[in-house]
């Protein structure tokens, strides 16, 4: 199924019932009183996470949501039966945006995690509350509230560890298809990758992270160019973002170099036109396609590289064809994933229970 990742909707919550004007009348009772009872308050409306989800396809068929008004009081005192509240299914990771105002209402990162996004409205008083010492028979009713409408955008964000960034063809869906059991389409033709994919990288059987592939960038995709931006805010929750380049790039003359650098500028350009935070995230750069070059070639690409670029993070020649290289990388990544998510614990000690970890969704590089 193709990936939703934006819809926008109209929340309605229900109005609250209208209090009652009523008097009590019995036999043998001539002046029984106001007995109007209050109106029910309307239902609100509330947005859930659902790890079953996926995707905001469904909101492509629906997009009005409305919660049951409250009923209006009674005679005798009887008070309006509340409507029902409406809880709407999300995606974990999606943020929840008000149109109107641009006020981001909710972001949904649990499975469970509930926010209210409509208010029901209030149920009006009946005449009972208006009786006094000078007025005792009040013909006095309030009316309920209204309950709140509201324009939402629901925009989904994936929850992934790693991101992947590249320029087309640099072999990102075939890197996530060496380390993990997803199958994102792979061809020879730049877009093959049209929509986000996520893999599961299991290094042991308690310990995994997830990926995320996204459609490759171009120079000038902040200006619509390619693909655009349009799924560079799946990047924005992941902790590793792995810069893959083409270690031997189309022969038009260029120096290879040359060539290997201007892409990854113009890589760090789009990146921070669209959010300068994602520069300041670890990013390892991986050379991609080195089982093309001889040995000394290889050993001439990876000083050259880094020295053009002033790179001083990680990095890693690798074969995402040939799984070379995969196994030391996803270890790596691993470390340093855990150690984010728990910086109190020694890395020491989780890095030598990876040292043993079998390659994952793959053969050993043996």
């Amino acid at each position: 199924m193709k990936l939703v990742d934006e819809a926008d909707i109209l929340v309605k919550a229900g109005d609250g019932g209208n209090g009652c004007v009523g008097f009590r009348r019995e036999k043998f009772i001539p002046f029984g009183g106001p007995d109007g009872g209050d109106g029910g308050d309307g239902g609100s409306v509330y947005l859930q996470a659902d790890e079953n989800l996926n995707t905001l396809v469904d909101f492509r068929h629906q997009r009005s949501f409305r919660a049951q008004r409250g009923e209006n009081g009674m005679g005798r005192q009887m008070y309006g039966k509340g409507g029902e509240d409406i809880t709407i299914r999300v995606p974990v990771g999606t943020v929840i945006t008000n149109l109107e105002t641009g006020e981001v209402i909710g972001d949904l990162v649990r499975h469970g995690q509930i926010v209210k996004v409509a208010q029901g409205g209030k149920g009006g008083l009946g005449n009972m509350h208006f009786k006094s010492s000078t007025n005792r028979a009040p013909r006095k009713a309030t009316p309920g509230t209204p309950g709140e409408e509201r324009e939402l955008r629901l925009e989904l964000k994936l929850l992934a560890d790693v991101g992947l960034l590249g320029f087309p063809n640099a072999g990102k869906s075939t890197f996530v298809r060496a380390v993990s059991a997803a199958t994102p389409r792979v061809a020879d033709y730049p877009f093959t990758t049209l929509y986000p994919s996520l893999g599961v990288v299991r290094i042991e059987r308690d310990r995994s992270f997830v990926i995320a592939d996204i459609p490759g960038l171009i120079e000038g995709a902040a200006e619509g160019a390619g693909l655009g931006t349009t799924f560079l805010k799946h990047l924005q929750r992941t902790s590793v973002l792995l810069h893959l380049v083409d270690a031997v790039p189309f022969d038009d003359g260029t120096d290879p170099v040359e060539k290997i650098v201007s892409e990854v500028r113009a890589i760090e350009n789009e990146l921070s036109k669209f959010d300068p935070e994602l520069l300041e995230r670890p990013r390892w750069l991986l050379l991609n396609k080195m089982d093309l070059l001889t040995e000394e070639e290889r050993a001439e690409r990876l000083e050259a590289v880094p020295k053009a670029l002033g790179w001083e993070g990680p990095i890693y020649a690798i074969s995402a064809l040939g799984k070379e290289g995969t196994l030391e990388i996803c270890r790596e990544l691993m470390r340093a994933i855990e150690a984010m998510r728990h910086p109190e614990e020694d890395e020491g000690a989780v890095g030598d229970s990876a040292a043993e970890a079998p390659q994952p969704g793959a053969d050993s590089d043996d």
